[in-house]
């Protein structure tokens, strides 16, 4: 009875335990997918934006595309953007006209997918193998093909006609390592893939299984996650012939395009059985040596008392139960008994020493928990500092401008209060780099700074706009003598500052105002923009305001 009961309950425990153990490396499996889904996805959508933040940069909305500004632009992109393999312009003839490193300048696009969908509207284009840039860019992985992703956007000028089409080829491989940072950051141990499917279920990532492999039928898609944990992953059986734990969720890459991208994980299902198969293993073993024990105590209670049995069992419970320090029989005649006496004392023993060790390491992982949660903050809060901070000045930086003006467009919405706008541009400091060089055109910058957020009001927002442009908001709707008190203090207090190996410099002002009739920030910085030009035109330091019909 006894050897049956051990059996059955050995049973019902394995097949428990393989079913959680399935829904764990599931649902591993399924998260894994679901991170590298997502950081693909925006990594995709910040490209995309990008390149639409650079077709409505003011130098190219002019349409001079031969602007040495422009290529500086590019460039600055491509140094700064790694996986940017080519930006250019092409105007609306499909000629391309600047573009980094001078790679295809002159040479006609007009037929390029990406520029037949640029015209139109913002582009994010498939994967593909290099045509044009075949043989200008070198190919670091040379056993596999130069790919890339295209995003385009098209150039609009004042009026909002097309004039041209700004460009980019982003290398495959960055999408690829995006992904890959997700699986170097689990257990690599499990024998877990990650792969990159297309739309028609080809393999295009990792290389080795692009063309060999596809993707199993009837695998649903996963966008969010279920309660329902087999729906969001499957087993499924691949053409290798082998059973996987699988599980794919769509990228979510841009809502102008639609590529049919889907993460795929994938774990053999032998890996992750494998503490099953140990654990049936285990009790395998356990119920050879019980049926031998048994045997014996059977064997041995048939030819004496039943009493040094009996204790040894109120000891196991005891044991068990943790109530009292279990009692031992003593004096028996029985070396048997005497002998499971001794190894379960053993074993207890054993048992104790085992569990307060375990309960120490219980605290130290606690405790190393703890100060790794604590670090990953800290390291998430110095990413953010990093991410709105221009690196140089210490003030915010371009991208966090751009967030504080749609936030102050949406405000506007709700309450109906307008803002302010400030360009405030550094007059001749090509100058100072030219004549003094770089690093002391650094400290001019970081200078103007500090004195730029030392005379605005403590409710104002400042920000580095591009190489010697600031740009300050000031929020709340102030009224146009309190916009110009704020410009003029900021302009006299650089006229009179000292500046280091430089001596005086002087400032360029332009303001305007942001309208609540109006749904966007474009026409407020257009505005601001030209009263800068104006303000530079009239001789430089100097504040000047918008005016409607200037």
């Amino acid at each position: 009875m006894s050897l049956f009961t051990l059996l059955s309950v050995g049973i019902y425990a394995g097949l428990l335990t393989t079913a959680q153990i399935k829904v764990t490396a599931g649902e591993s499996v399924f998260a894994n997918a679901m991170a590298a889904a997502e950081l693909l996805g925006a990594n995709l959508r910040e490209r995309e934006m990008e390149i639409v933040l650079l077709s409505q940069a003011p130098h190219f909305v002019r349409g001079d595309f031969t602007s040495p500004d422009l290529l500086a632009s590019l460039e600055r992109r491509r140094i700064l953007r790694s996986e940017f393999a080519w930006l250019g312009v092409a105007d609306i003839n499909g000629k391309v006209i600047q573009a980094s490193n001078n790679m295809l300048v002159n040479e006609s696009v007009a037929q390029r997918p990406w520029f037949i969908a640029g015209l139109k509207g913002v582009f994010t284009g498939d994967v593909h193998e290099a045509l044009l840039l075949a043989k200008l860019l070198p190919n670091p992985a040379s056993t596999e093909p130069l790919r890339f992703i295209d995003f385009a956007a098209p150039i609009r000028n004042k009026e909002g006609q097309v004039i041209g089409v700004v460009a980019a080829h982003a290398h495959w491989n960055w999408v690829t390592e995006t992904v890959q940072r997700v699986a170097n950051r689990r257990e690599r141990d499990s024998g877990s893939e990650i792969l990159i499917v297309s739309e028609a279920g080809n393999v295009l990532y990792p290389q080795a299984l692009a063309g060999i492999s596809r993707l199993p039928e009837n695998l649903s898609d996963n966008k969010n996650y279920s309660k329902n944990h087999s729906a969001n992953y499957s087993i499924a059986t691949w053409d290798d012939g082998r059973q996987y734990l699988t599980s794919q969720v769509m990228v979510d890459a841009s809502a102008n395009t639609h590529f049919g991208w889907r993460i795929v994980v994938r774990q053999p299902l032998e890996n992750a059985l494998a503490p099953v198969y140990a654990t049936y293993w285990h009790f395998l073993i356990l119920a050879v040596i019980a049926m031998i024990l048994f045997s014996l105590l059977a064997w041995r209670l048939a030819q004496s008392v039943s009493k040094p049995i009996e204790q040894l069992a109120a000891a196991a419970r005891s044991i068990k139960l943790h109530t009292t320090a279990p009692r031992y029989p003593t004096g028996t005649n029985l070396r048997e008994v005497a002998q499971l006496s001794n190894a379960m004392q053993s074993m207890t023993e054993s048992l104790l020493t085992r569990e307060r060790e375990l309960e120490l390491l219980n605290q130290t992982l606690e405790q190393q928990v703890l100060q790794r949660t604590e670090a990953l903050a800290a390291a998430n809060k110095q990413l953010e500092h990093l991410a709105t901070t221009d690196p140089l000045t210490g003030v915010n930086n371009r991208r966090s401008f751009d967030e504080k003006l749609a936030d102050c467009v949406r405000m506007g919405q709700r309450t109906g209060h307008g803002f302010s706008l400030l360009l405030l541009d550094a007059d001749h400091f090509k100058k100072v780099n030219d004549n003094h060089g770089h690093p002391v055109g650094d400290a001019v910058l970081q200078q103007i700074a500090r004195v730029i957020k030392d005379n605005i009001r403590t409710t104002d927002f400042v920000a580095r706009y591009g190489g010697e442009e600031f740009a300050v908001i000031l929020p709340n709707s102030p009224n146009a003598i309190a916009v110009s008190t704020v410009a003029e203090k900021i302009r006299r207090a650089i006229e009179t500052a000292i500046f280091p190996d430089v001596g005086h410099m002087t400032m360029s002002i332009g303001s305007s105002a942001w309208h609540p009739n109006e749904t966007n920030a474009t026409a407020v910085i257009q505005r601001t923009d030209e009263a800068l030009y104006t303000a530079k035109a009239a001789g430089r330091n100097c504040v000047v305001a918008f005016r409607e019909g200037d």
